[in-house]
């Protein structure tokens, strides 16, 4: 698209970028190729990341009956280890989201022009005979199109799906696994002194194996995510949802086996976790076989360089944003046993709906990705604005459903009336922040489809400057609560970062400016 195709598409839209991506607001839910393409990669997708914390949920249940010590020892470890997965593999993930994507979309057009060529030159030969064998032409003036040379033309390695992207991301995620196994069962106590687990504290001991017992399973949670990542790029959310399923209803089944038939209490927990894990990367790997060369042309051809250039961006807006809501964890540890059974089944509920916007941001990084690569600029625009359409819709649904889970299941997870009654407090942030954390992770899938991990670190840094500073004063002013509402400015923040990077016309979206 020309450059002043993209600017009459604005003046007829209106002049402020923000506007442009609430435009037409009605449309959202419209099944136009757009609409359907989004929906099929963000609704498995999004069923596929809310499948993991839904079982830690049940694993929270199952753990609950047990005491509130070990709820709150659980809540704890299960910290520590988000903590470290996020660090090592949400980088790796997002970008080979974006680079196997982009490889696969320029391999595409690439083969698309080669063809059109040949066909060109095809073209230009039957000119010829047209004049010295005009009758001969008439035969076989169709043969340019026929299917049979159309499987000899070269598609630039398409059929072999050679992708040095997932070649990559493989390598760097089974090396990541391994780091982190051996991280964390050696610094499981100090890592757990840190969060406020004393070593007086009977939180200490439960959460202490349970960590080690998890961190067992590291490799395979590290290895199984960048296989996702590598689907993700292909446009494929269905084949990471199976296999998760099939991995969670495992963990389901094999958590009352060992808490309490074999009587293993939380390491129980965690070992049904591992187990499920592994079984996870065993079906991925199963899979990818068949769609990619795990192993590519030549050394040369991955791309590490690349990978940790842009991973280490990333890395830096990882560790800002869950050190967030780590320290936002060790403060409501500090506060008892009861603070943090209260936080832990609060967090969870607010992890697993809130990421289900994640399935909309992996459909808009993906098919952004795309556009940019073909500078379809018209595509990438009109993309943004429906993902973020639908998030803010998804937002208010999610809302509602909160409300039914914590106000009228929060028995499910505890029985303890001083745990329920700080349930009774949390609720309200966690159901308003909803449609706000939806837009926030929207905003994050764009960005990374634009290959915008600049501004995502930088941004994601200041966001959790201002946020950590909110979150000291408020948590040792109001408690509970204030760690709440701490969290809530710190969503609210990274949710205006996004629309601002657009608001400004700058980064990829300069040509907002016509």
């Amino acid at each position: 698209m020309e450059d002043y195709d993209v600017s009459y598409l604005y003046r007829n839209m209106g002049t402020n970028p923000v506007w442009v991506l609430f435009k037409n607001l009605r449309n959202v839910l419209k099944k136009d190729e757009l609409g359907v393409e989004i929906a099929q990669i963000a609704i498995p997708a999004a069923m596929a990341l809310a499948a993991d914390p839904i079982a830690s949920l049940i694993d929270t249940a199952f753990i609950g009956h047990i005491g509130s010590v070990e709820l709150a020892a659980v809540g704890v470890a299960i910290a520590v280890f988000n903590q470290a997965s996020k660090i090592a593999i949400f980088p790796l993930v997002s970008v080979t989201t974006s680079f196997v994507a982009e490889e696969d979309a320029t391999k595409n057009l690439r083969g698309d022009l080669q063809e059109i060529e040949i066909m060109e030159n095809s073209f230009a030969v039957d000119n010829e005979k047209e004049e010295l064998l005009p009758k001969v032409e008439l035969r076989s003036k169709s043969l340019p199109f026929s299917s049979s040379q159309g499987k000899q033309v070269d598609d630039g390695g398409q059929n072999s799906r050679h992708n040095s992207s997932a070649s990559s991301a493989l390598i760097i995620g089974g090396m990541l696994g391994i780091i982190q196994a051996i991280f964390l069962i050696f610094a499981a106590k100090p890592l757990l002194n840190f969060m406020g687990v004393e070593s007086n504290s009977p939180m200490l001991n439960p959460a202490q194996k349970y960590l080690i017992v998890r961190s067992l399973g590291a490799p395979a949670v590290l290895l199984s995510l960048a296989m996702q990542g590598v689907f993700r790029g292909f446009k494929d959310t269905k084949t990471p949802l199976y296999a998760t399923v099939i991995g969670d209803v495992a963990n389901i089944v094999l958590d009352p086996i060992f808490i309490f038939l074999f009587g293993l209490g939380v390491t129980g927990a965690a070992i049904a976790h591992v187990v499920s894990q592994y079984l996870i990367s065993i079906i991925l790997v199963w899979r990818l076989m068949g769609e990619v060369d795990l192993l590519p042309p030549n050394i040369k051809d991955l791309q590490f360089g690349r990978f940790l250039k842009n991973g280490f961006l990333l890395l830096l807006r990882v560790i800002a944003a869950t050190f967030c809501v780590t320290l936002a964890a060790s403060f409501a540890a500090r506060l008892g046993t009861t603070s943090m059974a209260a936080f832990q089944v609060c967090l969870q509920v607010w992890l697993a709906t809130s990421l289900l916007a994640d399935g909309l941001a992996v459909s808009g990084q993906a098919i952004l990705a795309s556009a940019f690569a073909k500078n379809d600029y018209e595509r990438a625009t009109t993309t943004a604005a429906r993902v973020l359409q639908l998030g803010l819709v998804l937002g208010l649904a999610l809302s509602l459903i909160v409300i039914v889970i914590l106000k009228y299941a929060s028995g499910l997870f505890t029985t303890d009336t001083n745990v329920l009654r700080l349930l009774s407090l949390g609720i309200p942030f966690v159901v308003v922040t909803q449609p706000i954390n939806s837009l926030a992770f929207v905003f994050d899938g764009i960005n990374y489809g634009a290959s915008d991990f600049f501004y995502s670190a930088y941004s994601m840094i200041s966001v959790a400057a201002v946020s950590i500073i909110v979150l000291l004063l408020l948590s040792s002013s109001y408690g509970f609560v204030g760690i709440w509402i701490a969290l809530s400015i710190f969503m609210s923040l990274r949710a205006l970062a996004g629309f601002w990077r657009i608001g400004t016309r700058t980064g990829p979206w300069s040509y907002l400016r016509g």
